[in-house]
């Protein structure tokens, strides 16, 4: 016998799901609270509900079977091996269901990177939390004491930023983690629950609520006199080697505000010491990855992992980034909803880092400057009005978005006003306007994440730059955008927009040392595929150097 607290405990999940997705700016069944009155379809959501309580909300069946799942999975949904086959659908449903949502890839991953990547989860899997090797890892961690012989070293992951940045971190990390054959865990707090499925199979990325120094993570700073950095300065440049001196963990900051000795983490000399230290932690909230391939102890390897040097970030981001369950829930029903039907969809992401120097107007202006000049849309008659529409040109859906709806509202009373001049028909979406950044909030953080893959999965990208939210778009999606130049000034820049070179995100706070010649140097002119950043002067990224 079912009892009706358990039943009621059912429907009032059900109902959760539903306020997300109204939070999300989207209306549902407007019959779903008679329904749920009704005791029949009560004990029926209860059933269905069982299975999945997502269940209402996606027309993809699931299955547990592993072996089932495991045989239709192609190469496409694997993205080229990259992901394992190895998850129930259940666990995580975006990560094989993506695909029917992006168009495929043109870029395929090395076979290397592919095997590497089994590899790590292997390491990961007997490493990893509540393995043996991690409990003994850890009481040699808090004793202070190295064991020379554990094959157990560790990476841990701590920042405070927006989502974008956090996304550019964590995939540098775990690119410095897969080069030093160490474990990636996640420091997540409560404005991280429930955004990303786990990205490793049986077994978990988090970092355990019992790790030993938890208090200190969130606390951990520039100035932190234990950091890499401090412990360098501290000590006229060096470190001792002995393994009986060296510490069992070291704090690493590597943030947009690091200092000089904190940046010498970029040198290969420096590496030899941290090759010792069992665990790492680092806080970072740059994509600190490009400055990985100046390293010459690093280059023979990344050239193997990725020969095509623009795609670093686009298999990692693949492989590293499902949306939850209920944040996949949100992407897929705003995207039938409104953009399934459209022959064509847009997507222009707006990010005002300051409305002084960026007023309303002038960023208005250039957004329809470049999306005119690129043929992206339409002008239209402002003399005319439209009284029916006429539904006979080429269909497309503009997804906007942005942290305010003033962008939005213009955009759509003009194309629901006016005629296009060329026929199009020309509809406008916003999923959500925070109209101010709440990165420790976890529900704005399920919606950032949300709305960067569904930007992911329009057919054509116009992006601000500097964002690193455009860069996470453009990465998942695996297309070039056009960029919005900052503006400077009140001045609309000349040209307004640009097409981006590389697919790769910037690294706004490059180090300025070359480690060899002991002096400052522009590290965009050391190796051929780094250069500077197409959006801001200083940033360096990976090109492909032909």
């Amino acid at each position: 016998m079912i009892s009706d607290g358990f039943i009621q405990s059912s429907i009032r999940k059900q109902q959760q799901i539903v306020t997300k997705l109204q939070r999300f700016n989207m209306t549902w069944f407007p019959k779903l609270a008679v329904l749920l009155a009704a005791s029949l379809v009560l004990f029926i959501v209860f059933f269905i509900w069982r299975d999945s309580e997502l269940d209402a909300f996606t027309d993809i069946g699931l299955d547990d079977d592993l072996s089932r799942v495991a045989g239709e999975l192609t190469s496409d949904k694997l993205l080229g091996g990259l992901l394992a086959p190895n998850f129930t659908r259940r666990s995580c449903l975006s990560r094989y269901q993506s695909i029917s949502y992006r168009k495929s890839s043109r870029h395929e991953p090395s076979s290397y990177l592919v095997s590497r990547l089994r590899e790590y989860e292997r390491l990961h899997k007997r490493c990893g939390p509540y393995a043996e090797s991690y409990k003994k890892s850890i009481k040699e961690m808090v004793s202070g004491r190295i064991e020379s012989s554990s094959v157990c070293r560790y990476v841990v992951w701590v920042a405070k930023c927006g989502l974008g940045n956090r996304m550019l971190s964590i995939t540098s990390a775990f690119l410095y983690a897969l080069l030093t054959n160490r474990v990636l865990l996640i420091y997540e707090e409560a404005d991280m629950a429930n955004v990303f499925c786990e990205p490793f199979p049986d077994t978990t990325w988090l970092l355990p609520k019992d790790f030993p120094f938890n208090y200190r993570l969130s606390r951990f700073k520039q100035k932190y006199a234990k950091s890499f950095g401090n412990t360098l300065k501290n000590n006229n440049n060096k470190i001792s080697v002995s393994t009986e001196q060296l510490p069992s963990h070291l704090y690493l900051y590597l943030s947009h505000d690091y200092s000089h000795h904190d940046k010498l983490f970029f040198c290969d000399q420096d590496q030899i010491i941290l090759r010792n230290i069992p665990w790492l932690i680092i806080k970072s909230d740059v994509y600190f990855l490009p400055s990985l391939f100046l390293m010459p102890s690093f280059e023979e390897e990344l050239s193997k992992l990725f020969p095509d040097k623009e795609t670093v970030f686009h298999h990692l981001g693949r492989y590293l980034f499902h949306p939850s369950n209920q944040v996949w829930t949100l992407i897929t029903s705003y995207y039938k909803k409104y953009l399934v039907e459209a022959e064509e969809r847009i997507g222009i992401q707006i990010r005002i880092f300051d409305k002084k120097t960026s007023p309303f107007q002038q960023v208005m202006d250039q957004i329809l400057t470049c999306t005119f000049k690129e043929k992206l849309l339409p002008q239209v008659d402002m003399g005319k009005s439209i009284v029916a529409p006429s539904g006979k040109g080429k269909s497309k859906a503009v997804l906007l978005t942005s942290l305010i709806p003033s962008y939005y509202e213009k955009l759509k009373d003009m194309y629901l006003k006016h005629p296009t001049l060329n026929g199009e028909v020309i509809n406008v979406y916003q999923p959500s306007h925070e109209e101010k950044q709440r990165s420790t909030n976890n529900v704005h953080n399920q919606k950032a994440l949300a709305e960067i893959n569904l930007l992911s999965m329009m057919d054509v990208l116009v992006t601000s730059a500097r964002s690193t939210f455009g860069y996470v778009a453009q990465g998942l999606a695996g297309k070039k955008p056009l960029i919005l130049y900052k503006i400077e000034d009140n001045k609309i820049p000349n040209p307004v927009c640009g097409r981006a070179v590389s697919l790769e995100p910037c690294f706004h706070s490059p180090p300025i040392y070359d480690c060899k010649a002991k002096r400052e140097v522009d590290t965009a002119t050391i190796v051929p595929y780094l250069r500077h950043c197409e959006d801001i002067h200083w940033g360096i990224k990976l090109f492909n150097s032909t």
